[in-house]
């Protein structure tokens, strides 16, 4: 089976890569030259653990390319996959279909202009309730309805472990109304048939759907458990502990039970900006989403005015090191990385900033300002009146607390992913701030 992949992002070189691997012939098409010349060049554009060796063991065997022409990717192709992004529209929330509709207009035009054959057009892309139906009503416009079908296929990958969630997933969902298609579907996942991972097939307004639900629970456990952090913090309980005992009820389960400065990154934010918005539009608001995504964006600016605290309540003219800024771990994206907040409003009250992070200090760059980058931990601690750790980066997770001492001008470390325990950093010396825990033998 031969794959077309339009949009060459995260997603789309994930998803290329993996089915690459599986033994599928990828074309991955992108409308940017610089990135498909990168790509060819045997750049890859994105941190992801992984990715780099898989993509190269794909073109060496001849099975993934890179090309900006969509038409000849689209003329070979059975599958076509829409992978474009779906950024948050300016000025409204609304999620921003510019490039999906116009990546289906174009490839309606390939498919026609093409031998005669029926094609399977699957929307990857994040996107609300009935965007397949539009995808289906433009290539409408220039093709015979027995020349192809429409899948919802969205996408559940995590980023720092995406390629595990590809090959070794919870769940596949698909969504789409005729059985050809169903059947199409079938064959694109048969690969994963070995590792037992359920594909659930549905209607395709329903799969679109279950992309943004899911987002919008697990940004909702994040949330809950941060308030339960400052709930612990003014009671003087474990925040952690209620976690841990919250999270051992299978009900409700562990995961996205760690309390922090607040959620970010590509999905998150704006996926529950896109199903609040979707919600008004039908007349069903989610006063809980919509909850959620405001103590969120509140969570991160309380971040900073946590470090002035700890500070003594005065940062003017003071250095700060922030130490980790992508959104999480394993990742170079800074999209809505609650370091932004955090860093603003940190120099708002008139701090200076140094950083580190290992992976993201060039998208860091293109969003803050009059920020010093440092080339590792110690060196971003050196002179700094405190020190603050934003990412829980593996090389974060076991510093030489006594180099790190030495190196600040002041022995402060503000936790906000709880790496560190209290009693510990309490007896090295720090003057230590975690979230929602307190030392009990201070």
């Amino acid at each position: 089976m031969k794959i077309a992949i339009v949009g060459a992002g995260y997603v789309g070189l994930v998803s290329g890569a993996c089915f690459a691997d599986f033994g599928f012939e990828v074309t991955c098409v992108d409308a940017n030259p610089d990135k498909i010349a990168a790509l060819e060049a045997g750049k890859v554009p994105i941190y992801e653990p992984g990715l780099a060796e898989l993509l190269d063991r794909s073109v060496r065997r001849g099975l993934i390319r890179f090309t900006s022409d969509l038409a000849g990717a689209v003329a070979g192709a059975e599958v076509i996959f829409i992978a474009v992004g779906t950024p948050s529209r300016r000025g409204d929330g609304y999620a921003d279909l510019t490039y999906v509709y116009s990546a289906a207009e174009e490839i309606g035009r390939a498919i026609g202009a093409s031998s005669e054959g029926h094609r399977t057009v699957v929307v990857k892309s994040t996107v609300p309730v009935g965007t397949g139906d539009e995808v289906e009503r433009i290539l409408s416009r220039t093709l015979s309805r027995e020349r192809f079908g429409v899948a919802s296929n969205p996408e559940f990958l995590r980023e720092g472990a995406a390629i595990e969630d590809f090959k070794r997933p919870d769940r596949v969902v698909v969504g789409t109304e005729d059985e050809r298609t169903r059947q199409t579907m079938a064959r694109v996942y048969r690969p994963l048939s070995l590792n037992q991972a359920p594909v659930f097939y549905t209607d395709r307004r329903s799969a679109e759907l279950t992309k943004y639900a899911a987002n919008a629970f697990l940004a909702t456990k994040i949330t809950f458990i941060n308030e339960m952090a400052d709930l612990c913090e003014a009671t003087g309980a474990n925040v952690q502990d209620v976690a841990r005992g919250i999270g051992l009820d299978r009900r409700i389960g562990p995961k996205f039970l760690n309390a922090g400065p607040g959620y970010g990154g590509s999905c998150f934010p704006k996926d529950t900006v896109a199903l609040i918005k979707t919600a008004q539009d039908h007349g069903t608001p989610t006063r809980i989403v919509e909850t959620v995504a405001s103590v969120n964006e509140q969570r991160k600016r309380a971040m900073a005015r946590k470090v002035v605290r700890a500070m003594g309540g005065e940062v003017r003219e003071r250095t700060v090191a922030i130490l980790g800024l992508t959104f999480k771990p394993n990742t170079d994206d800074m999209r809505d990385a609650p370091s932004i907040a955090i860093v603003r409003g940190l120099q708002d009250a008139g701090a200076r900033i140094v950083a580190f992070d290992p992976e993201g200090e060039a998208n860091a760059r293109d969003v803050m300002e009059n920020v010093r980058f440092a080339r590792d931990p110690y060196e971003c601690a050196r002179g700094a009146d405190a020190a603050v750790i934003v990412t829980e980066w593996d090389v974060l997770r076991a510093l030489d607390l006594d180099r790190l001492k030495a190196a600040l001008a002041r022995p402060v470390l503000v936790d906000l992913r709880n790496v560190y325990e209290p009693e510990v950093m309490r007896e090295r010396g720090f003057a230590y701030t975690p979230i929602g825990r307190v030392d009990p033998f201070a």
